[in-house]
């Protein structure tokens, strides 16, 4: 009973920070169940049986509050479908440590430019204006995306977010909004994967029904954060945490002090922290 109790608190801390950051409930939740001995094959399926029930109700409620861009909505779900149900399907004989520092390195890259764009970004600049997103390129991003939210138990967020927050006219509102929202049809299709695969008998229901009450209660909570918070502020905060985590991800690659690490972790946030106060602080002189 304290280990479901556990679980429901992830599945709600999980899909506050992917509800408000459009990002993180795969990669929080996974890299937790796995300390507790689960399979990477079966705590990704598991992340993603809870996502089919927890993305449905973040994307009614960021709808209902108006954070969802309906074209590249539908531009993203097809391909990204298809990336995770091919990524679901042959996780087994992915060697995903291989290039995941890569990834995370480009990643790192991403972020830093998400930062300093939405710090010298004028308030009131794309709020209102839809996703710049063509149809070739929600194909390679999608597909892309979707193989690696499979593959690693979450990635659909950390990739299409930065990568979508990058182009210097969309809103993080509705980045946030339409990346979250999408996931229900990129959760579906990894978890139609992973039954065909591997399965109905290995999936610990009980588990997965505990991360689903928890990212219920969390969805609203986080569509109505991503509603009244401004669009340069979630920038900042969506690009610290791009940063944050995959500084963490290369640290499990390189070979680092943990004294480095330390000092690291304390200049980035200390920098994160700096550049939230200047924002503010920035954007309350140019009103």
């Amino acid at each position: 009973m304290k280990k479901l109790f556990i679980f429901s608190i992830i599945g709600f801390l999980a899909q506050l920070i992917d509800g408000s950051l459009g990002m993180a409930y795969g990669v929080t939740s996974s890299s937790l169940l796995l300390t507790f001995g689960m399979a990477p094959a079966i705590a990704s399926a598991s992340i993603h049986l809870s996502e089919v029930v927890t993305t449905a109700a973040s994307g009614i409620s960021h709808m209902k509050f108006g954070n969802v861009d309906r074209q590249a909505l539908f531009k993203l779900i097809i391909p990204g479908s298809i990336g995770a149900f091919i990524g679901a399907c042959f996780l087994s004989n992915v060697p995903g440590d291989i290039v995941k520092p890569y990834i995370s390195l480009f990643l790192l890259v991403l972020g830093i430019y998400v930062v300093i764009r939405f710090v010298f970004k004028n308030k009131k600049s794309g709020d209102k204006k839809s996703l710049n997103l063509s149809t070739k390129q929600a194909i390679p991003l999608g597909l892309i995306a979707g193989f690696a939210d499979a593959t690693g138990g979450g990635g659909w967020g950390p990739l299409t977010t930065p990568i979508l927050l990058s182009k210097s006219s969309n809103s993080a509102r509705k980045v946030i909004g339409t990346v979250d929202t999408s996931e229900l049809a990129i959760a579906i299709s990894a978890t139609l994967g992973f039954l065909i695969s591997l399965g109905w008998q290995d999936v610990n229901w009980l588990w997965v029904i505990a991360l689903m009450l928890g990212g219920i209660i969390a969805a609203p909570i986080a569509a109505w954060l991503v509603k009244i918070m401004p669009s340069f502020l979630l920038g900042v905060l969506v690009g610290g945490f791009i940063i944050l985590t995959n500084v963490w991800t290369l640290f499990k690659f390189w070979s680092i002090s943990n004294i480095g690490e330390i000092f690291t972790y304390i200049g980035i946030v200390t920098c994160w922290i700096a550049a939230i106060i200047f924002t503010i602080q920035n954007n309350r002189k140019n009103n």
